[in-house]
């Protein structure tokens, strides 16, 4: 077995794991929720659990034989790779003081410039991409947005 192949396999197994970790966690978390017996007999938890069962039994088979895949990124690549989750749990961190539109406005711009924008473009369709999402849901299905704890 070649170096690349060889990387390529390990690559396929810890990404295999990793997701069977998700998948435990998932069904951890759906077997938590709480029911009135009364309200449903087969309550909110049957599909989640399922859809774990299943995820961690493919996760198993993939890590079984994986396949080709592509190796791990290095250098600036894994740097791009690694941004957009970071990105992710920033903006959700921020989410309550700075409010909806402008947690998904500094998120799309950031997602923007990761890929190759300019930032004037990554700006405009940021703005936009906030303007939609705020007006389908304030408008069109009246979900409540918070405004941010800094914007009032």
């Amino acid at each position: 077995m070649s170096d690349g192949a060889k990387a390529a396999l390990i690559t396929g197994r810890v990404s295999a794991f990793c997701l069977f970790g998700l998948a435990v966690a998932y069904g951890l978390g759906s077997a938590s929720i709480e029911y009135a017996f009364a309200s449903d007999p087969l309550g909110p938890r049957v599909v989640p659990e399922a859809l774990a069962v299943v995820l961690g039994l493919l996760c198993l088979l993939y890590a079984r034989s994986p396949g080709t895949a592509e190796v791990f990124p290095s250098g600036p690549l894994l740097w791009r790779v690694l941004a957009i989750p970071l990105l992710l749990v920033a903006c959700v961190a921020i989410f309550e003081t700075v409010g909806f539109a402008a947690s998904i406005f500094l998120l799309t711009l950031g997602t923007g410039l990761i890929f190759g924008a300019s930032l004037r473009n990554a700006a405009i369709g940021a703005a936009g991409h906030a303007a939609l999402w705020w007006f389908i849901f304030s408008y069109l299905l009246q979900v409540y947005l918070p405004a941010g704890t800094v914007v009032g």
